[in-house]
């Protein structure tokens, strides 16, 4: 385990790294989740296998550290990973980042450019959703207060988000869940979308073909965005169906 100061407090992200070739590959959990728990068994695929791989708990979750007086947006939360990439001495890493972290990855690459060589985003939000009681995802959790969700909403929304999930949301800081899945329910302005739109690394978005097409593929393609379905899956689409999505991200990545 690595770990780097992010904060002008201290606070500190950590992160399991394995060793390999450059350039590094740099894995993004979503919203209550961890990198390592998703990721370990896709990385390790002899189609990915073999380059250097930090999997990074963003600030507030997994195994970094959980501040109370943080802002938790996506530009925090983009801000943080680049100093702990910074030191890490990592640059120009392809980007693989699920949910939110896919979300945070296009803010990283967009303020951080020298950052990010590659960008696959896996189901990641792209667009501001409106806070909608019952919802399992950042919109449901944006339906209460923070004082509502630390006072007792954090637990009735662990009913809906079961047992899989609950098992890393556990450990997100309180007040880091809130705030996230708040923040990245708003969005940013301009919208991931637009800022996905203007970047000019190759970008790849993977989503679950059961889903439909995704909204505003035409105008993602036309950007230079490959636009991906992947069957038999979910929205945790690596753990869902870890095969194709080691094909298509090893395509993805291919130089």
């Amino acid at each position: 385990m690595r770990d780097a100061v992010v904060t002008d407090a201290g606070d500190r992200i950590r992160w399991v790294e394995w060793p390999g070739e450059e350039p590094s590959r740099v894995y993004v959990h979503g919203l209550g989740a961890t990198s390592a728990a998703y990721f370990t068994a896709v990385a390790a695929h002899p189609l990915l296998a073999g380059r250097r791989s930090l999997f990074v708990d963003m600030l507030g979750h997994g195994i970094s550290d959980r501040p109370t007086d943080f802002d938790y947006s996506l530009e925090a939360h983009a801000d943080a990973l680049a100093r702990a990439l910074t030191a890490a001495d990592v640059g120009g890493a392809e980007v693989i980042a699920h949910s939110m972290g896919g979300s945070v990855g296009i803010v990283l690459a967009s303020r951080h450019p020298r950052l990010v060589r590659k960008l696959v985003m896996i189901d990641s939000n792209l667009d501001p959703l409106p806070p909608t009681h019952g919802a399992v995802g950042s919109n449901g959790i944006a339906a209460y207060s923070e004082e509502e969700f630390l006072a007792g909403g954090r637990e009735e929304f662990a009913e809906l988000a079961g047992e899989q999930w609950w098992s890393t949301m556990r450990l997100v800081g309180p007040e880091a869940l809130y705030r996230s899945a708040a923040r990245l329910a708003r969005g940013t302005r301009p919208t991931m979308r637009e800022l996905l739109l203007d970047l000019k690394i190759p970008r790849t978005y993977v989503h679950p073909e059961a889903d439909g097409p995704l909204p505003g593929t035409a105008a993602l393609t036309q950007a230079g965005v490959s636009v991906v379905p992947v069957p038999a899956c979910g929205h945790n689409i690596m753990l869902d169906n870890p095969e194709a999505f080691v094909h298509v991200t090893a395509a993805a990545l291919a130089d």
